[in-house]
C-alpha cells in the first residue's frame, strides 16, 4: 500500500513537471535564452563576468518561460481547437488558469527582478518591453491580423539585444545591428511554419501568412524578400568593426542558402519546400550568432 502511494506521487510529479515544460515551452524559451547569452558573448569587451552571464541566462528563462505561459492563457480555448496543442495543459484542463497565472506571475516578475539588480536598468525594462509585447499585444493580434508577426517580431529580436546591454550597458550600433538581424530573419522563419502549419492555424482562426489568401505567391515573395535582406544585414558587424571577414562571408553563405530555399518556395508554393526553409531557419540565426562570436576571439 505505501509502495503504491509512493509511485502514485511519483508519477503524478512526473506529469506535473511535464505540463510545466509544456507551459514554459522548455525547447523555444532554451533556445530564446541561446540568443541572449550569444548576444553578451559578442558584446562583452573586458572579460566574460559569469555572475552577470548566469543572471542573463537565469533572468532571460523566467521572462521567456513567463510570457509563452501567458501566451497559453490567453489561447487556452484555441489552442484546443489546434492539433499541434491541444494537448498542453490548460488546453486540456490538467492545470488551471489561476495555476498558470500565479506560476507566470512569479516567474516575470522575478526574471525582471534578477535582470535589474545584477545587470542594469536597461536590462530589466528590455525584458518588460519583450514580456508585454509578446503576450499582450502579439498574443492577442494573431486573431484579427498578420501584422501580428510584425509585432511578434519586436520581442522576439530583443534577446541578442539585452545580451548586448548586459555586457555593455548600452544599445549602439552593434546592439542595434544584432536586434535587426533577429529581426529580420523572424519573418521567413516565421512564415515557414505558418506555410506548413495553415490548416491547423485557420482551425483557431488565425491567419499568419502576409496574404489574406494563405499559401500564395504573394507570401512567397515577402518571405524571398526578408531572407534576401538578410544577406547586406549580416555583413554589417564586420564593417563596424565588431567581428572579422570570415563570420561576413559564412554569414552571407548562411542568407543565401536561405534565400535560395524562399525561392524554391515561390517557385512551388508546397509545402515541403516550406519545411526545407522552416528547419535551415531554426538553425541560421545560432549558427549566425556564434560565427560572429568565434570570428571576435
Amino acid at each position: 500500500m505505501i509502495n503504491a502511494i509512493a509511485t502514485d506521487r511519483t508519477f503524478n510529479l512526473k506529469a506535473k513537471l511535464v505540463d510545466y515544460n509544456q507551459l514554459l515551452k522548455m525547447r523555444l524559451t532554451l533556445t530564446v535564452v541561446l540568443s541572449a547569452v550569444l548576444g553578451y558573448l559578442i558584446g562583452y569587451q573586458n572579460g566574460i563576468e559569469l555572475t552577470a552571464l548566469t543572471a542573463l541566462a537565469v533572468g532571460g528563462f523566467l521572462v521567456v518561460g513567463s510570457a509563452n505561459g501567458i501566451n497559453q492563457i490567453i489561447e487556452k480555448d484555441f489552442d484546443s481547437r489546434m492539433i499541434r496543442t491541444q494537448t498542453r495543459p490548460l488546453a486540456t484542463n490538467r492545470m488551471s488558469v489561476g495555476e498558470a497565472g500565479v506560476f507566470c506571475t512569479i516567474f516575470g516578475v522575478a526574471g525582471i527582478f534578477i535582470l535589474g539588480t545584477y545587470l542594469n536598468a536597461l536590462s530589466a525594462l528590455l525584458g518588460f518591453i519583450s514580456l508585454v509585447f509578446y503576450s499582450f499585444l502579439y498574443t492577442p493580434l494573431k486573431r484579427y491580423s498578420s501584422f501580428a508577426v510584425f509585432v511578434g517580431a519586436i520581442p522576439g529580436a530583443i534577446p541578442p539585444l539585452l545580451g548586448w546591454v548586459a555586457a555593455r550597458g548600452t544599445i549602439d550600433m552593434g546592439g542595434l545591428t544584432l536586434f535587426a538581424l533577429q529581426f529580420i530573419w523572424q519573418f521567413p522563419h516565421f512564415w515557414a511554419i505558418a506555410w506548413v502549419l495553415d490548416e491547423d492555424y485557420k482551425r483557431a482562426g488565425y491567419y499568419l501568412l502576409p496574404s489574406k489568401d494563405g499559401r500564395t505567391k504573394k507570401s512567397a515573395m515577402l518571405t524571398v524578400i526578408y531572407s534576401l535582406a538578410l544577406i547586406p544585414i549580416a555583413a554589417i558587424p564586420y564593417f563596424i568593426g565588431l567581428t572579422g571577414y570570415l563570420s561576413m562571408i559564412f554569414a552571407i553563405i548562411c542568407g543565401i542558402v536561405l534565400t535560395f530555399q524562399a525561392i524554391n518556395l515561390y517557385k512551388t508554393c508546397e509545402v515541403k519546400e516550406a519545411k526545407r526553409l522552416m528547419f535551415f531557419s531554426i538553425v541560421y540565426n545560432p549558427l549566425v550568432l556564434l560565427a560572429f562570436f568565434i570570428d571576435k576571439l
